[in-house]
């Protein structure tokens, strides 16, 4: 856990109270004390694991912290543990070993709270067909014990452009409108932490777009938001940190752009100005790949050397006669990291 050394510092010099004994809270102290729960993480899980009766562990010593205010993509293959994670930091599931706190609070000792916290939105849509949406979202808000707040669910119903639609029942909106009941609903109660199960299962490219802009702004508001799904562009797209679990174990947790800078390659293709039937003697030390037709070479390095080679590759085909009228670069996509860690945590 993060620790402020000037808070320890302003606490120490700070005079007793006259009355209480205790040390007076400065502007210093004051600050730090604000600072503080921003800086805890507002998930933690600890040695986390879980086998059902069959025998099958789903889960396997997880350890996750989720800072507050950013978007955590989790990734994985079916069946990699993803729902049961989220099935048990919502209460639906019960943990066989460790701990899950939600901004403080135990999942089993203090559910209650816990449970306030959180918003869920599942995969599957779970609504009543023949209720209104704003019947369906006001009465979601009532589950959690938070009184009737009109202008709390207006706000929320704008925000997910579903206002024109409040009054309609759920059985006559599309997929894409279903979906997002599904998060309005979630948000009824004002949770400080969302889970977005597979969002966009199943909604067209130009609405998972929408969908995409829904969650940054959720998250501009200050909600946490933690999804899973199975469309990397998504998680490319939005997330600030991606986790990768498979078989039960979480493989990785890293900064997005970091993860890209660290497994990315890079690929650099040129363009010949005559083909070539094969690669000339002395190029063989090269990562190169001729095309079927010759008209292009691909050469692969590691964004991590020290040196690309491409300076030394590019003399020696000069060197070697060989011409091109154009280069181009192209850094890995996510999609090629998580295939290529998937495949070697097997």
């Amino acid at each position: 856990m993060p620790t402020t050394h000037g808070h320890d510092a302003a606490v120490a010099e700070a005079e007793p109270d006259a009355v209480s004994g205790k040390p007076e809270k400065t502007v210093e102290t004051a600050r730090a004390d604000a600072i503080l729960p921003r800086m805890q993480p507002i998930l933690s899980i600890t040695n986390l694991s879980k086998t059902y009766a069959s025998g099958f562990e789903a889960l396997k010593g997880i350890d996750l912290e989720i800072r507050r205010g950013e978007i955590f993509a989790l990734l994985g293959p079916n069946g990699a543990g993803k729902t049961t994670l989220i099935s048990i930091v919502c209460g639906l599931v019960r943990p066989s070993a460790g701990t899950v706190r939600v901004d403080g609070h135990d999942i089993i000792a203090d559910y209650r709270a816990a449970r306030s916290i959180i918003g869920l939105v599942p995969q599957e849509l779970t609504t009543d067909s023949f209720e209104t949406v704003w019947a369906t979202v006001s009465f979601s808000r009532g589950l959690f014990g938070k009184p009737a707040n009109p202008a709390y669910v207006e706000k929320v119903l704008k925000d997910l452009s579903l206002w024109d639609k409040r009054d309609a029942k759920i059985m006559t909106l599309s997929g894409g409108m279903k979906r997002r009941v599904l998060i309005a609903k979630a948000l009824a109660h004002e949770p400080r932490l969302l889970f977005l199960d597979e969002p966009t299962a199943g909604v067209d490219v130009e609405l998972r777009r929408d969908m995409w802009n829904v969650v940054r702004t959720l998250r501009d508001t200050g909600v946490t938001v933690i999804l899973t799904t199975h469309y990397i562009e998504e998680a490319e797209e939005m997330a600030d940190r991606i986790g990768v679990i498979n078989r039960g174990e979480l493989v990785l947790v890293e900064e997005k752009d970091e993860l890209m800078r660290k497994l990315g390659r890079k690929e650099l293709t040129l363009h010949l100005q005559v083909p070539l039937e094969a690669l000339p003697p002395g190029l063989d030390g090269y990562a190169l790949e001729l095309s079927e037709d010759g008209t292009e070479l691909t050469y692969v390095y590691d964004t991590q050397g020290e040196r690309t080679g491409i300076t030394t590759l590019l003399q020696d085909l000069s060197g070697a006669g060989v011409r091109f009228r154009d280069l181009q670069t192209r850094q890995s996509s996510l999609e090629e990291i998580f295939v290529s860690l998937v495949r070697n945590a097997r």
